[in-house]
Parts: C-alpha cells; structure tokens; sequence
C-alpha cells in the first residue's frame, strides 16, 4: 500500500476504544469480556447487566465514536491528509483484533493508533498498548506497525470543548440556582494502582495528577471563580480495597448547605457511555434530588468538531516530529510502537492485581 499522508511514513489511523453492547442479547457477552480473568462474583455482573437494560442493553458509546470518527476524517480532509480512519474495541465490535486483521488484508504496513482515553495509568494506558500487542501477534506476520498517538489531557482544544460544555450546563440551571458547585468526576481506581501511575521520580499518582491538572485548566477557562472539586465514580472490588474518593454521590450527600445546585462535569470521559448515563445521569441526579439541590450535567466532547481537531493536531505533530500543544505541565507519555511500554511506572504492570481492574470500565 502506497503511502497516502503525503509522505508521513503512515498509511492509516486507527480509533481504539472500549466498546460496549448495542442490544440486551449482547450485555452478559459484554460483560464477560470485560472481566475475563478477574475473578468478579456472577451477581456483581448481574447487577450491572441491569444497569445496561435500563437503557434497553445499548451503550451509547459505539455510537458517538463512530460519529467522532467521521468528523475526523472530514478534519482530515480539510487539511488534505488522505488517511483512512479504521475502528476496534477492546470489548465488543468491531473487536480489535478483526480490525487489524482487515488492516494487514488491506495492506496498511504502519498506523497511528488514538486510544480514546486520555490519561496516564494501566487502565488509561497500559492496557490499551496490550490490546495492540494482542492484536498485531493475533494478525501475524502481515500485522502493521501500529503507533501509540501520545496523551492529550491536557490539550487546549480538549480544555476549550470541556469548558464550553460547563458554560452550556451552568445556563441549564437558570438564575435559581445562585450557588452552584462545580464538581468535576473520573473513573476511581484502586489507590495503589494510582500510586503506581507515572515514574517513581516524578512521585507517581500520575493519573489523579493529570484528572486534577484537567480540572483546573477547565474550571479557569470556563470563567469559574468560585470553588470546584475533583471526585471519583464507578468503583468496585472488594470493600477492603481502598480506591480514590470521595465517591461523587457521598459528596453530593455531603455538600454544605450554602449550596442550592451541583454541575457536574465527568471531566474523565471522552464520550458518554453508561458509566455517564447511569453513574451520574442517575445515581449522582437522584442523590442531588435526595438533597434538594438542583443538578446539570456538562456534556463529554467526543463528537464536538474541536476533538476531531485535536485528533488531527496530534497526527501531525507525529507527521513532523513537533513539540506537543500543551496547556499544564504534569508529564505526559503514551507514544509507543507496537504495544511497548511507556516511561517507566506510566502504565506499570504492578496496577494489573485483580482489584485494580474488577469492574466494567470505560473511556
């Protein structure tokens, strides 16, 4: 296959994510998948099985990638980049080992690859270079070099997109709602796989670094003057395992009373998917309503034109080898050939205990 990116040494990009079910025969698969290998208890995935057929067993997140994926190639074209966009998931279909299976059939020798997470860590990054790894030795021979695009959590687009949706979530609440808090929300972790996330010299916690590095940057240019808080969702495994809190519905429960609304921002996720819809659009609602409060919650920017932008920002600067657009300063890493590992710590293989990863996640 000739090279279409002008020259770029690369012939495809390909969008790799987690995947979720899209209808109620598929949620136990799902679930299986996503847990293979750890140990969860039978009625842990039942319950979470009816969380998905409140929904009617879809997650909405194949979805919006597959929108994000259009958009990003409209971006590409715009700026005369001739790349084919593939798409695989970790979990569901299309899986990624199909995916670059078809690749290598259509004759791809070299990809970039966008992990549709943002953040330093096993779970945001070191188990999405194992899926590459597993891929490429599940297409053999003929499988592409595959590249790893870097972390972007701290992106200008990203930050603006993020911004905008706080701005646009605060005018929900109308002029009734004079003391809002702003809460921002990522997936919790198990507390020692955070401690493991980043090089011991840069004092690990790597991950909670970039959600709380995240969180500031957007609060400052959503123009918010008064207090926020970071806060954590979605945890499981056993109780005796301690993970990142506070939980998003104890600190809702827990806000003090000069407070009469709560906009939360899932600052964690690049699209919505049921840990958006049913962790905070219901739980985290019905926990502000149980207090009395007013709640909005800001939208996730996957299929806002700017991700797309950024997406194309980040293949370029791969394309020319270009100092990386940055807004904070925590470290970043991610850009890895062939499922290698990041610095060393980023995505250590300490964090892959069985509590580390004991629940369906997503990013």
């Amino acid at each position: 296959m000739s090279d279409p990116a002008g020259g770029s040494g690369y012939d495809a990009l390909l969008l790799l994510s987690f995947g979720g079910p899209e209808g109620p025969e598929d949620v136990r698969p799902f679930l299986d998948n996503v847990t293979r290998g750890r140990g969860v208890p039978p009625e842990r995935l039942d319950e979470v099985a009816e969380h998905y057929l409140h929904f009617g067993g879809v997650s909405p997140i194949n979805a919006l990638n597959t929108a994000m994926i259009d958009r990003i190639e409209a971006e590409l074209a715009a700026r005369g980049i001739d790349l084919p966009v593939y798409f695989g998931n970790r979990n569901w279909h299309p899986m990624v080992e199909d995916t670059v299976a078809a690749m290598a059939r259509d004759g791809v020798r070299r990809a970039l690859v966008l992990a549709t997470s943002a953040w330093a860590g096993f779970s945001g990054c070191g188990q999405y270079q194992d899926d590459i790894a597993r891929a490429r030795a599940a297409a053999g021979r003929d499988a592409p070099e595959l590249v790893r695009l870097r972390q972007f959590h701290d992106h200008p687009l990203l930050i603006a997109a993020f911004a905008d949706a706080v701005r646009a979530a605060r005018t929900e609440l109308g002029d009734d709602h004079a003391r809002v808090r702003l809460v921002f929300t990522a997936h919790s972790i198990p507390v020692a796989a955070d401690a493991a996330a980043g090089p011991p010299q840069t004092g690990g916690r790597l991950y909670s670094r970039q959600v709380r590095e995240t969180a500031a940057l957007v609060a400052a240019a959503a123009g918010w003057d008064d207090h926020h808080d970071v806060v954590w969702q979605s945890r499981s495994g056993p109780p005796q395992v301690p993970w990142l809190e506070p939980d998003v519905c104890d600190h809702i429960a827990g806000l003090d009373a000069g407070v009469d609304a709560v906009l939360v921002c899932p600052i964690g996720f690049v699209s919505d998917h049921l840990e958006v819809i049913w962790d905070l659009d219901t739980e985290a609602r019905d926990a502000a309503r149980a207090r009395g409060l007013g709640f909005a919650r800001a939208g996730t920017p996957g299929t806002d034109p700017r991700m797309a932008q950024m997406v194309v920002d980040l293949v370029t600067e791969e394309f020319e080898s270009a100092a990386p657009l940055r807004s904070g300063t925590e470290p970043q890493f991610g850009r890895t050939i062939d499922g290698a590992r990041c610095a060393p710590g980023c995505c250590a293989a300490a964090a892959r205990s069985p509590d580390a990863g004991a629940a369906p996640t997503s990013s």
